[in-house]
């Protein structure tokens, strides 16, 4: 008889509601639950309401069988609630006969408690094992402030590029990728840097494919790269920043980097979803590494690329991207080039890059892959001067050089920020006019 009124009186002091795995959006507090979206497509007899419910409990507080310890007064404090079950078309008679599959919309609500400030356990939570479910995306993430007041977010942001640099914010900034890609000795990567540098080029990176290799040592170049900035510097009165890659296996990276740093790094870049987000957070929670960190997208596109599986890539690329602290993130280019992105995907990672989000600072968008100076003026139309442009091939393979070939694209930025047609800019600029000659036409490389 006791324990029936124990049980009778944590129902009455949890309610009849508290601990089930549904709910209507007005019954929960936002501002205590991360509210994942999903799309989902399933065979006509499942019930989404139901299915989502087993998701959400998988996900949370309990398994495939019910088990003693998964008590009412955890469920109510843990366990997630489907929150919103929208089909598209909407049925609401009867499913046409002919339909086999019907197609979801669904959100579920997850207690922020069961996450805190941990990304992997956000990951785990929202898109864990149920990431296996077939034909199951996740497209969106919204994070309470509560939640995102745990976040550091990027050291720098946005402005702090200029800043560094001591420029003023009036038109993109050019990054250059070093090509080769990998394979070359210290001495033809300083010539490269030292031909970019002049040419014009703000922020100069190692590629992605290489860092801190027997071959080519990254403490190395970071020393020969340094002096040649300097010396450019002297000459033409504009600093560089060189990020130099110091992805590597852990707990080495964070040695690396500091030995860089120690060298005279001005800057950072890592593969950030190679090594994992969480590995970067540190390096931009690290108080002794004061300098902006570049991070790289590769490896999203196991995240994303599908379009009925894995997590969106605004989420990906966008807000984790940010919250664990890059200064800027290469992106892929959706107007030509060789990436392949529909461009309003690109508009909405932007978006999640650089709109208000909690007191994070905004992360700099740097669109990447086969950018020419034809490129150009689509992306300062579609994003405006508050990002950072990348070329690496387009500026390396100029008929008169890699300086030309940054020049080049630092013309085609002129021309974009006064206005000034492509064409009409390239008759008084002869780096432009041979650039235009070879790429006259928007590369894509699409297939």
């Amino acid at each position: 008889m006791k324990e029936k009124k124990e049980n009778t009186e944590i129902k009455k002091k949890l309610g009849p509601y508290d601990d089930k795995p549904i709910a209507i959006p007005e019954s929960i507090d936002m501002e205590n639950h991360i509210i994942a979206t999903y799309w989902i497509q399933a065979d006509k007899a499942w019930d989404m309401a139901v299915l989502g419910q087993v998701m959400a409990i998988e996900q949370t507080t309990g398994t495939w069988v019910p088990v003693p310890g998964e008590t009412p007064e955890i469920r109510a404090g843990h366990v997630a609630k489907v929150i919103g079950v929208y089909e598209a078309p909407y049925y609401e008679y009867a499913v046409p006969a002919d339909v086999t599959e019907r197609q979801y919309i669904l959100q579920i609500a997850f207690p922020a408690a069961n996450v805190e400030d941990q990304l992997p356990m956000m990951l785990t939570t929202v898109i864990g094992n149920i990431s296996m479910v077939p034909n199951f995306k996740l497209l969106d993430l919204r994070i309470p402030k509560a939640t995102l007041e745990h976040y550091n977010g990027p050291k720098f942001g946005t402005e702090g590029w200029w800043k560094v640099l001591g420029l003023k914010k009036e038109r993109p900034l050019l990054n250059n990728m070093i090509k080769p890609c990998s394979g070359y000795p210290l001495e033809v990567g300083a010539k490269l840097f030292r031909e970019a540098a002049l040419g014009g080029c703000d922020v100069i990176k190692d590629d992605e494919l290489i860092a801190n290799m027997c071959y080519n040592d990254a403490v190395k170049r970071v020393k020969e790269y340094m002096k040649i900035e300097k010396e450019v510097f002297e000459e033409t009165g504009e600093h560089t920043l060189y990020t130099v890659n110091v992805t590597d296996r852990l707990p080495r990276m964070f040695d690396l980097a500091h030995r860089c740093i120690d060298a005279g790094a001005n800057a950072l870049m890592v593969n950030y979803l190679a090594v994992g987000p969480e590995a970067m957070r540190a390096l931009a929670d690290d108080n002794s590494i004061n300098v902006p960190i570049l991070a790289h997208m590769d490896f999203a596109g196991a995240y994303y690329m599908s379009p009925n599986q894995g997590v969106a890539s605004p989420i990906i690329l966008g807000k984790f991207s940010r919250l664990c602290g890059a200064d800027a993130i290469v992106l892929p280019f959706s107007m030509g080039g060789k990436a392949m992105y529909i461009h309003d995907r690109f508009m909405n990672t932007v978006r999640n890059l650089t709109y208000p989000m909690g007191n994070l600072k905004p992360t700099m968008p740097m669109p990447s892959g086969g950018i020419t100076p034809a490129n150009v003026a689509d992306i300062v139309n579609a994003v405006g001067k508050d990002i950072m442009i990348g070329s690496g091939g387009g500026i390396h393979a100029h008929p008169q050089g890699p300086k030309a070939g940054a020049r080049a694209l630092r013309q085609a930025i002129d021309a974009a920020v006064k206005g000034i047609k492509l064409e009409e800019y390239a008759k008084e600029h002869e780096e432009l006019g041979i650039a235009m000659g070879v790429w006259g036409k928007k590369t894509d490389f699409k297939i």
